[in-house]
């Protein structure tokens, strides 16, 4: 899996000018499901998103987790991270699970990260959304269960 993680001061999610998703403080978690995920990929994202600290104690230092300071996450399914831009200048979008999958992991994500105490908002899968966020930091991690 892929994960975009935007430290937020505000974030929503809306369709066709209907606002369906509303947080305060927190992140806006941009997901992507790959061919291969599964329980072991969604838990380690989940539970690393619930307690990485990148937010601001009272000194300034990025001490606190989501958990710590009772925020929010927005998660919104975005298959557009699997791009594979190695050829041409239109992206390739093969590497990215297919959709029956993809909506199960992303789904499975969401209830993960609740288990562990966030309070957890989410797009549509698969609709046409505008997401609007106010970036706090700005602070932006990518986290990729591929990687090393």
């Amino acid at each position: 899996m892929k994960a975009l993680l935007q430290r937020v001061s505000e974030a929503g999610v809306s369709i066709g000018g209907q606002s369906v998703a509303e947080i305060g403080p927190g992140l806006l978690i941009l997901i992507c499901a790959l061919p291969n995920d599964g329980a072991e990929q969604i838990d380690f994202l989940a539970r690393k998103i619930a307690n990485l600290r990148i937010f601001e104690d009272d000194g300034g230092k990025m001490n606190h987790s989501l958990l710590d300071i009772g925020g929010a996450a927005l998660v919104v399914s975005q298959f557009t991270l699997a791009a594979d831009l190695r050829r041409g200048n239109r992206p390739g979008f093969s590497g990215a699970a297919a959709p029956d999958l993809a909506r199960q992991l992303y789904e499975e994500f969401c209830r993960r990260l609740a288990e562990h105490g966030v309070s957890v908002q989410t797009g549509e899968f698969a609709a046409q959304m505008a997401v609007r966020l106010v970036n706090d930091g700005p602070v932006t991690i990518w986290l990729d269960t591929d990687a090393p």
